[in-house]
């Protein structure tokens, strides 16, 4: 909330702006865009266009994830056409709001998360170039502010001012063209940034799931879950002499059945975290006590329970390619291995 000395400082400061003369106004601004300029700024990874009605709007990402709509591309979207003043790179603001948010009547509108949201950003392309834009997620919310405003002069059976009647059709196209496709989605596919944005869940998925370090070594896997086992291979259970011998085989099952199904890429990333360490340790010992640990949990309750339900491996196999289907295959793997 603005206080009393942020109200003084803002009147105090638009009294100074309005005795300086002209020359002296553009000065200012352009060592202002000088500073901007000069600061570490982030080179966009990812540009492209797309068309919201009839207005091709250039887009950007940046090295964070920001989403970016180009300043002259962001106004035409909203039927604006006025361009930065010369030097200044970007265009006038008062009390921090750009000037197509700055009309009285719109202020019911403007929530004080919008408000805070409409800096304008200075980055760089990715072949250098000087670049100024506006999140993009800024523009359905200031195009929904003008139709909010033209809801409540309709409400009041009150005339649209001539000089906002075509920023309300433009906001009207906009919104609708908007409706079925996230403004997100469409800069990510502008700009070819869906399929980074791919590999970067899917990294975070594994960092999700994966442990940095070896976890102490907890038994995880229930005896149901081999002792079911044993028996739709109609093997003797608990095995005659050495009581902790499994096939070998019922390795390659626990890869397809647990972790192959557990998350995306997961086994291979076990595998390589295991790889890591002379220690001879169970994959479950790298998955994370927070998350890993209690998927695994859950879904070997559930294969525990095929098991049971299952009468020979094809059933087994059957049951679990139709209720956890693998990640990334459609194909299925025999599961009967033989001569093992």
């Amino acid at each position: 909330m603005e206080t009393e000395k942020d109200k003084t400082k803002s009147i105090g400061g638009r009294a100074r702006a309005a005795k300086l003369t002209p020359e002296r106004r553009s000065e200012i601004a352009k060592k202002a865009a000088a500073s901007r300029w000069d600061d570490n700024l982030l080179t966009a990874t990812h540009e492209g266009e797309f068309t919201i009605g009839d207005e091709i709007v250039s887009c950007a990402v940046l090295p964070n994830g920001l989403r970016v709509i180009t300043q002259a591309t962001f106004l035409r979207a909203l039927g604006r056409s006025r361009s930065p003043k010369a030097g200044t790179g970007v265009l006038s603001t008062v009390d921090d709001l750009p000037f197509f948010l700055q009309a009285e009547a719109l202020k019911p509108f403007i929530s004080e998360e919008l408000a805070m949201s409409t800096t304008p950003i200075f980055y760089r392309s990715p072949k250098g170039s000087k670049g100024v834009g506006y999140d993009a997620r800024l523009l359905p919310q200031v195009a929904e502010v003008y139709l909010k405003y033209r809801d409540s002069l309709l409400i009041k059976n009150k005339k649209i001012p001539t000089n906002n009647a075509h920023i309300i059709k433009a906001s009207d196209i906009l919104l609708r063209g908007l409706a079925s496709v996230g403004i997100i989605s469409l800069v990510d596919e502008a700009t070819g940034f869906q399929k980074d944005r791919a590999k970067d869940a899917l990294a975070k998925i594994l960092e999700a799931f994966v442990a940095k370090e070896l976890q102490p070594y907890v038994k995880t896997f229930p005896a149901d879950y081999y002792e079911q086992l044993f028996r739709i291979y109609n093997l003797p259970y608990p095995p005659a002499g050495n009581k902790g011998w499994r096939p070998s085989f019922f390795g390659k099952i626990t890869n397809d059945v647990i972790y192959d199904r557990l998350a995306p890429d997961l086994l291979p990333e076990l595998k390589k975290a295991a790889n890591k360490t002379e220690k001879k340790a169970k994959l479950f010992q790298w998955l994370t006590t927070d998350i890993g640990h209690p998927k695994l949990r859950e879904h070997l309750a559930s294969i525990v329970t095929i098991l049971k339900l299952s009468r020979t491996p094809q059933d087994f196999k059957d049951n679990v390619d139709r209720i956890h289907v693998r990640y990334g295959q459609t194909h299925q793997i025999p599961f009967d291995y033989p001569g093992d």
